[in-house]
């Protein structure tokens, strides 16, 4: 009689990196947070910074207020981020930190800090976001033009290259494209002509020998999005693979194949989880998560899920929990990874992948015959604008289907939902605390430090040398992230990027006829078109929701006024009176909308601008919309609130209601 012997397993391949993307309130906060995660056995930091850090501002900036620890946890400077990593040994941490205009300071910081704890440079292993095109197509938190953006970038892979060489110095992120309405093929030429226009740069400058660069090369990691369809998602991540290995060899000439891999960390679909019936979201996650995960050719490196309730505002430790729970179970549970890839010889998933890849060269090549990434931001921009107009309105036909939000929308009371106790609130004294702290940080460190650390600095960015070294000697001095941030935006300036809104895109005529005359019909009891104001007030650079509003007003024949992300409400108000708005729209996703309206509606009042209506949209929890009524809101929208044209119906009819004393303004 025989029996199975230990040789007779399968060899299991290791798993990937099991992260959950976290970080809110204060650097201890989050601290304590990290821990208990470690514990429950992720494997992997994925540091979410607050608005303000990300986008080059201390906590107590005027820009700041409303935002500190709301999406992320603020960093300010070395002591911050010595509270954030107590107690993590940094020499055997892999920590991916979601940080891009800014992202040389939070390196400069991190180094800092392992120069403190005595770790030696060349164990530190991560990754810094590090991808600027994608801000300005899609994420927002982009401070500076694009050239001296892609300089900051090549100063961060230079220094890598030498003195961090595990640490991935940039991370091509398709993940935002594919929320900003990409197409598999737009997402995947698009992030790979980012991946070009970074790794020319590099080569051009001539700072790293040509010995070194097919290292260069194998530094690059990405961050990809991954959907509920996995069929065309694991085929998208195996054209991945292919496509970089062919720019790899024949662009780059890197003749060794391990240095040719593609390799990405992922976060699946954030944009397709819905408030309504949010428990169906685990299986959306899931599915997602699955398209990464099948097929060994092109599994992911490291996986960070969002948590089921994400799309009602933060996650709290158990949600992040149930997700980690979830990557575990697939990984160490399931026999997924005894077996060589399951998909090889797969004549759907070949025919899928070689479609996927002619689509994605075709694009690439036109992106390069229009001069690269850079030169294509307002092409790229306005793609994405009218990919993601298709989108919205094949879920407003029904012909894209989802569960719970455009069909099968009867249920029953979730026992999951139990108001704002079933999310993470951060409480307004975060804000206060942390700009308390930061100002004690001023008082106690050496001025005369800091301000030659300033200098030199400045030095360093005007004269084109490399950023990292004086950064790391400024983080060391207890320089603090809005000074290392104005310094910069002196030298290089700041930049505006693209909204898109008049890009061309399919207009459904018939479903447009009844709201345009309803526009007419008001427009016309106001003496001229009806005038709509859209503003993203704060520094939240999620615009989305914002340009899908703006591109769907002017179809419906509003005169739109819309400039893009990052305004104050001062701004708002300024452009409102300007233009002599009938209604302004405010967009918001990070959890500031109660400071933000308040102002906003205070200030039209100041305008005198009583009469003129303003609605809101964002992830805003059913408990605020009371709120921001009182503060004066008309009218407020969430993600449930899908069908655009019932928007526009209601816009209009706000300002209906108002009309004389509109008309009578002007």
């Amino acid at each position: 009689m025989s029996g199975n012997t230990d040789s007779d397993k399968p060899v299991r391949d290791k798993p990937w990196m099991f992260r959950t993307y976290a970080g809110h309130s204060t650097a201890k906060a989050s601290n304590e947070l990290y821990r208990k995660n470690l514990a429950k056995g992720q494997t992997g930091l994925s540091i979410a910074f607050d608005l303000p850090t990300q986008t080059g501002y201390d906590s107590d900036s005027p820009l700041a207020r409303g935002e500190v620890g709301k999406v992320g946890v603020p960093v300010s400077h070395l002591g911050d981020m010595r509270t954030l990593l107590d107690g993590i040994p940094l020499g055997e941490m892999n920590t991916s930190m979601t940080i891009n205009a800014p992202a040389a300071w939070l390196l400069s910081l991190y180094v800092s800090l392992a120069d403190e704890q005595g770790t030696d440079r060349t164990k530190l292993t991560g990754t810094t976001q590090n991808d600027i095109i994608k801000e300005y197509l899609s994420r927002g938190t982009y401070v500076f033009p694009p050239d001296p953006s892609l300089r900051l970038i090549k100063d961060v892979i230079v220094f890598t290259n030498q003195d961090v060489p595990k640490w991935n110095p940039t991370n091509v992120c398709s993940y935002h494209l594919q929320e900003a309405g990409a197409t598999p093929a737009q997402e995947l030429a698009f992030a790979l002509a980012t991946a070009q226009a970074v790794l020319d740069r590099v080569k051009e400058s001539g700072e790293v020998p040509d010995e070194r660069f097919p290292k260069v090369v194998a530094a690059i990691s990405f961050f990809v999005n991954a959907g509920v369809r996995f069929i065309t998602e694991i085929s998208k991540m195996r054209a991945f693979v292919d496509l970089w290995d062919e720019i790899a060899l024949n662009r780059y000439g890197v003749e060794e194949p391990k240095l040719r891999r593609f390799r990405y960390g992922v976060q699946v679909n954030s944009l397709g989880l819905t408030e309504p019936q949010p428990e169906n979201n685990v299986y959306r996650i899931l599915l997602s998560m699955l398209a990464v995960t099948l097929s060994k050719k092109a599994r992911a490196r490291a996986v960070q899920l969002p948590a089921w309730n994400e799309a009602l505002g933060l996650p709290r430790p158990w949600d992040q929990q149930w997700s980690l729970r979830l990557q575990q179970i697939v990984a160490y549970e399931t026999d997924l990874l005894e077996y060589q890839d399951i998909f090889d010889g797969s004549e759907v998933i070949d025919r899928k992948v070689e479609e996927l890849k002619e689509q994605a060269r075709a694009e690439l090549a036109k992106l390069d015959s229009m001069g690269g990434a850079v030169a294509c931001i307002d092409y790229m921009k306005e793609a994405l604008i009218a990919s993601n107009a298709a989108r919205m309105a094949d879920i407003e036909r029904g012909d894209q289907v989802l569960v719970g939000v455009n069909r099968y929308t009867e249920t029953e009371p979730s026992p999951l939902d139990s108001g704002m106790e079933g999310i993470l609130t951060v409480p307004d004294s975060v804000e206060i605390e942390q700009v308390a702290a930061l100002q004690a940080w001023r008082q106690n460190r050496d001025n005369a430090a800091v301000n030659q650390a300033l200098t030199e600095l400045k030095s360093a960015a005007s004269e084109g040398r490399n950023i990292m070294p004086p950064s790391i000697e400024a983080a060391k001095a207890g320089v603090t992230t809005g000074e290392w941030g104005a310094v910069l935006r002196e030298v290089f300036g700041e930049y505006r990027a693209p909204t898109g809104i008049g890009a061309a895109h399919a207009v459904d005529e018939m479903r447009m006829a009844e709201i345009r005359e309803l526009v007419s019909e008001v427009s016309g009891k106001l003496g001229r078109t009806l005038t709509f104001v859209v503003g993203k007030p704060g520094l939240d650079g999620h615009s989305n929701g914002a340009e899908q509003i703006a591109v769907r007003a002017d179809d419906v024949g509003m005169k739109v006024v819309y400039d893009g992300i990052r305004l104050t409400p001062a701004e708002i108000v300024a452009q409102a009176k300007e233009s002599k708005a009938h209604v302004v729209g405010l967009s918001i996703l990070s959890g500031s909308h109660v400071s933000l309206v308040r102002d906003v509606v205070q200030k039209l009042r100041e305008a005198g601008m009583n009469d003129v209506p303003v609605v809101v949209g964002g992830i805003i929890p059913q408990e605020d919309v009371n709120i921001l009524k009182q503060c004066g809101a008309s009218a407020v929208y969430t993600p449930k609130d899908f069908q655009l044209n019932e928007i526009m119906t209601g816009i209009v009819n706000l300002v209906d209601q108002n009309v004389d004393a509109l008309a009578k303004a002007g």
